[in-house]
């Protein structure tokens, strides 16, 4: 069959499929469709054996899982080949496990992920990266700030365009995130043209890859990843052999007595465009989806609602949205119980604001994440409860794309500390140490979780210790060798109290009180 002829042939089966399938379904209108599969045209066209087979449509198909797929599109050469991978491998084959916890995480994501590395035509091992970043926990985030799947420290993931903000951020997000980490590792193949290479960049940074080869080139000896991984860290020399380790195991489970998790070679989930404000929980409540799974999918969402706009998307497996079309065509209340207020003064303080909209401020706390003894910097953008004075509104893309939440210590005496913590130390162990609360420190340094990293950066705002008790101070005069004591008592009366200071002689320690 004439290449031409099989893609008119998939483009009619695909339409066929799709009004068998999707029909009686005009409610559902925004539903993403797969997308046309480039990859397998371009495998039938650079495959005259295929092309010109009747039956290649079948054979192409013929992956029983994504596994198999991913082994299909392998092309980085296994140029690293040395004691790292084999203690990488033996790592991961000593916790199946952890392997069996990552590869179900990784069944959400790994169809998207492999279709966009086809359609690119990178290698489809690229896509096992998340298993070394982030063991595929698109909530991971690092002691570095790095966050999401592909762990996009702030900068770089300005840089790529993703939106970080008070109600998003889209590190964390499994679309946004995925295409922005394929571009970034694109531009590094072209930059260094070798895949090793391009890898040791995305996780040290390209100019420390550059300077390194300088480096090699001055000296005489070869830019190749082995050869340059003399001049690099641990964890960078660990990180191209931990994907090789991964990829051999991937690629021959059975030798490692590893059992993979089936991930079926179909779209895990479809998106659905959004522009209307929707609150999180009720978008999970009309998917008919429990929130561990409707957030495992919406990652980058910080805050109880979803803003509206032309760019929002929210996924869904492809059942569930179905059954969040109907019961949104349904749904006659309000979508959103939320919207913006901006402090414009210093001096508002939550206590206002939240009588001002009919709440507490515990409430107003909780749902911005602002901890205790902490107040509110102005030009501060907040959620707050819709009321009939506040309007029906929804919170607008401008507002959303530039909301900043900027907070400082409630005492005004309370002075910085600057402080690195320490093998040991814990969240509630420093908060005991500096008399001030867990959600405090997460809130000074704008930490998610719970876990500190040894050689991790805090500032704390702690309140300067107060002297100890006044009624008796001795000093020693080192010049004199005398020590003076100052004895201070009151009258019933409170009258002021009579001081006395006798000197005594160092040699028989007496001292006479008057």
């Amino acid at each position: 069959m004439h290449p031409t002829a099989s893609r008119r042939l998939y483009k009619i089966l695909c339409t066929a499929a799709f009004l068998l399938n999707f029909s009686g379904m005009s409610h559902a209108s925004d539903l993403a469709l797969p997308p046309y599969d480039w990859a397998k045209d371009a495998a039938l066209q650079n495959n005259p054996e295929l092309a010109n087979d009747p039956l290649s449509q079948f054979v192409v198909d013929s992956d029983a899982d994504i596994w198999a797929r991913i082994r299909r599109g392998f092309a980085i050469p296994d140029l690293v080949d040395n004691q790292l991978v084999i203690n990488q491998t033996t790592w991961y084959v000593s916790r199946p496990d952890y392997i069996a916890r990552t590869t179900k995480r990784a069944s959400l994501y790994l169809y998207h992920v492999v279709e966009e590395l086809e359609k690119r035509g990178m290698p489809t091992e690229l896509a096992l990266l998340p298993f070394i970043e982030s063991a595929f926990n698109p909530q991971a985030y690092s002691s570095a700030k790095a966050a999401g799947m592909w762990q996009f420290i702030p900068s770089t993931g300005r840089d790529f365009n993703l939106k970080q903000n008070m109600f998003k951020d889209e590190r964390r997000s499994v679309l946004a995130s995925t295409d922005a980490a394929l571009t970034y590792l694109e531009k590094l193949h072209d930059m260094f043209g070798d895949w090793q290479l391009a890898l040791a960049a995305y996780n040290w940074g390209e100019g420390s890859v550059q300077r390194a080869i300088r480096k090699a080139e001055a000296a005489g000896k070869p830019i190749d990843f082995n050869s340059l991984s003399a001049y690099m860290p641990a964890e960078t020399r660990n990180y191209v052999p931990k994907l090789q380790a991964v990829k051999n195991i991937i690629a021959t489970p059975d030798a490692y007595n590893i059992t993979l998790q089936k991930v079926d070679n179909q779209p895990y989930f479809v998106s659905i465009a959004k522009t209307r404000d929707i609150d999180v929980k009720l978008a999970a409540q009309l998917a008919e989806l429990p929130m561990d799974e409707f957030k495992a999918l919406n990652p980058q969402f910080n805050r109880p609602v979803i803003t509206g706009s032309s760019t929002t998307e929210i996924l869904l497996p492809q059942g569930n949205a179905e059954k969040f079309k109907a019961n949104l065509s349904k749904w006659t209340h309000a979508l959103s119980s939320w919207t913006a207020h901006r402090i414009t003064n210093a001096r508002e303080k939550i206590e206002t604001i939240a009588a001002k909209f009919h709440t507490t401020p515990q409430i107003i706390r909780e749902v911005n994440n602002i901890p205790p003894k902490m107040v509110l910097k102005a030009g501060s953008t907040i959620l707050v409860p819709r009321t009939t004075d506040s309007g029906q509104k929804d919170i607008t893309q401008e507002v959303a794309d530039n909301a900043v939440l900027a907070m400082a210590p409630e005492a005004s005496e309370g002075k910085r500390i600057k402080l690195t913590a320490k093998k040991r130390d814990t969240l509630q162990s420093l908060a005991s140490r500096y008399k001030v609360t867990v959600a405090q420190i997460k809130g000074w340094n704008n930490l998610h979780q719970d876990k500190l990293s040894a050689g991790q950066k805090l500032e704390l705002y702690v309140r300067p210790t107060r002297t100890a008790s006044k009624t008796s101070k001795t000093r020693q005069t080192a010049s004199t060798g005398k020590s003076k004591t100052v004895v201070a008592s009151k009258s019933a009366s409170n009258r002021s109290a009579k001081v006395s200071l006798v000197s005594a002689k160092a040699s028989n320690n007496k001292v006479a009180i008057k």
